[in-house]
């Protein structure tokens, strides 16, 4: 497969500190769409035979210098090799144009990040898992359903874009609602097409109004200030492509969550406005290798780099015992 030749930083730009239990280094791969994704490999620095591996990726409109890359990070501190990626068309990660989203590409995301893993000399290609934060928490589902090399999934802290984009949150859209979405976004795309370049929907507001809803607030004191600014991360700037949302309205993902042989740990905040979102993903899911674990007065973003919230050693050992 042929790869892109992608422009890599070589300096530590992260919004954690390095650990110096484990080596670092910058890799890339192909997905099945010809996608060149750039990511960070994380390996413990001390063990012998081969390693049990996991990808990780999210949130949504993050990149893996922010949390994906401090859970890849933690995760080879315990033992595990452990590889963030940047999804398709953002961060370091290659794809034409930029800042678009989809669940068919990002759920594929995944499964190329599995390809990887399981040729590496150092991995046991039998003991594969994956994690998905925020929105990529719901690809990571629908990738579990999808795969079956992947024997372990986390989903932290979890979206299910398709439903928030085609329902509003806590399912307030009607199909009225919709179809006013749609035309927009549809005349967005003739005005997109006329100018030849694509509209950015803009990432976290800010300034921060005054009424913004808790939530809004809990996302900009992570996006927008020293704890997780980051120069590449679309909800940091300036957001996704605006007709990104079509195809989340209209190609639902998690219509065979059911389906699901291996094992599944969602973990929630318990004061997250997004909790339904996972309550009602583990509602799908059968088999006795399932699991919902509910974090005591954690909000959404708490799980995202608050390393005495999230619950790690809950995660070493669901991931130990199902790899």
């Amino acid at each position: 497969m042929q790869s892109e030749q992608l422009n890599l930083i070589s300096q530590w730009d992260k919004t954690f500190e390095k650990s110096n239990q484990v080596s670092h280094r910058k890799i890339t791969f192909v997905n099945r769409y010809g996608i060149t994704l750039a990511a960070d490999l994380y390996e413990p620095k001390e063990y012998t035979g081969k390693l049990p591996a996991i990808a990780v990726s999210g949130p949504f409109g993050a990149v893996k210098e922010q949390s994906s890359g401090k859970y890849a990070q933690e995760m080879a501190m315990r033992g595990f090799l452990a590889l963030a990626f940047d999804p398709s068309y953002t961060g370091e990660s290659g794809g034409q144009p930029r800042y678009v989203a989809s669940p068919d590409i990002n759920t594929e995301d995944f499964s190329a990040a599995v390809d990887f893993l399981s040729v590496q000399d150092n991995v046991d290609s039998e003991k594969i898992g994956i994690i998905g934060i925020c929105g990529w928490g719901g690809m990571a589902l629908n990738a579990a359903a999808m795969d079956t090399r992947i024997k372990a999934t986390v989903a932290s802290t979890m979206y299910d874009m398709t439903r928030s984009k085609a329902q509003g949150y806590n399912d307030s859209l009607d199909a009225e609602g919709r179809y006013q979405i749609r035309q927009s976004l549809n005349i967005q795309r003739t005005l997109d097409y006329k100018n030849g370049y694509y509209d950015l929907a803009g990432g976290v507001v800010d300034p921060l109004p005054d009424d913004a809803p808790q939530f809004v607030k809990d996302y900009y004191a992570y996006y927008k200030t020293s704890r997780g600014y980051h120069e590449r991360s679309l909800n940091s700037n300036n957001g996704w492509n605006i007709t990104s949302t079509l195809s989340f309205m209209n190609m639902p993902i998690l219509q065979y969550a059911d389906e699901i042989r291996s094992a599944c740990l969602l973990v929630h905040g318990e004061k997250a406005h997004s909790l339904y979102f996972s309550q009602d993903a583990f509602k799908k899911l059968t088999g006795d290798n399932k699991e919902l674990l509910i974090i005591p007065n954690a909000n959404h973003t708490d799980l995202y780099d608050k390393m005495d919230i999230i619950p790690f050693d809950k995660i070493q050992k669901f991931f130990e015992d199902n790899i």
